[in-house]
């Protein structure tokens, strides 16, 4: 699982019983996948296909430092499934996990596209191959 976001809890993050409010932090891993689906399949269009189960195993609270991990499991032929789960960066503890997120691909019409990627690929590794090729 790799741990690329951190959010700082802060009082218009709350509920009215003073914890992290739900929808902020599934609105966060909602655009913390987006953008891993878009690195991972070079696309400036992606969109959130099927989120999975929920589990909200804790409760973070104002003040608190969180973090958002994120792993893709699986690739299809237009999509890719992630995992997350989100801690408390200073605990470790763990508040949410999500089993599968699917995003797809997406053309200019909305139509899902073909993206032709199996594995994780690292834009570091993209970019020395990229550097390679032109000698």
């Amino acid at each position: 699982m790799n741990y690329h976001t951190r959010k700082w809890i802060k009082p218009e993050d709350l509920n009215p019983n003073h914890t992290l409010f739900g929808g902020r932090l599934l609105q966060w891993i909602d655009e913390e996948a987006a953008l891993y689906a878009i690195v991972q399949l070079e696309t400036p269009r992606c969109v959130t296909k099927y989120i999975s189960e929920i589990n909200f195993v804790s409760s973070a609270k104002q003040g608190d430092i969180i973090e958002i991990g994120i792993e893709a499991i699986d690739f299809g032929n237009t999509s890719i499934t992630l995992r997350c789960e989100v801690r408390n960066m200073m605990t470790r503890q763990t508040i949410i996990t999500i089993d599968k997120i699917i995003f797809v691909g997406v053309n200019m019409e909305g139509k899902p596209t073909k993206h032709g990627k199996t594995k994780i690929e690292f834009i570091a590794d993209r970019l020395k191959n990229k550097d390679e090729d032109q000698y």
